[in-house]
């Protein structure tokens, strides 16, 4: 049962996805055969992430996103994320938000939409805005900027 008004949350944090390395924080698990893309991401690939969330580039880790993407798009690099971004520090620690949403990584503006939550943000609903603050084309590692906007109870 849900109880109380429903508030609007900010959340602002730094998904570090990391594939290059001997500890990489997000792995290939499935690629097709017909796939001849030398990218990190071609089309067809899944990866599972366990993906550590910064309150800064390089900064202090303040949770992780867990869960998988696949490269969906065949002419625009375009992932498909499902995933839960769980916070294990500060205010939020132990709640998390979930999102299954189409993320257009060429594109300069960038949504993603949250469609549920736990602990403190049991059903919540809102949106990412992303941006990306470091890409290396080559290895595929990446830091996204979110700045989340949640509504919950």
């Amino acid at each position: 049962m849900v109880s109380g008004k429903e508030k609007l949350t900010k959340l602002h944090f730094f998904l570090n996805d990391i594939l290059s390395g001997k500890k990489p924080s997000a792995v290939l698990v499935a690629k097709p055969n017909t796939t001849t893309d030398d990218s990190p991401t071609p089309f067809g690939s899944v990866y599972v992430v366990d993906d550590p969330l910064t309150d800064r580039p390089g900064g202090n880790v303040v949770g992780n996103a867990q869960g998988l993407y696949m490269s969906s798009g065949q002419d625009v690099l375009s992932l498909v994320l499902v995933m839960d971004f769980g916070f294990t520090s500060g205010e939020y620690n132990g709640s998390s938000i979930s999102v299954l949403s189409r993320n257009p990584i060429t594109e300069t503006k960038r949504e993603l939409a949250v469609v549920g939550g736990r602990g403190v943000f049991r059903m919540a609903r809102g949106f990412a805005k992303l941006k990306t603050y470091y890409l290396n084309t080559t290895t595929g590692d990446a830091i996204i900027e979110y700045k989340v906007y949640v509504l919950h109870y």
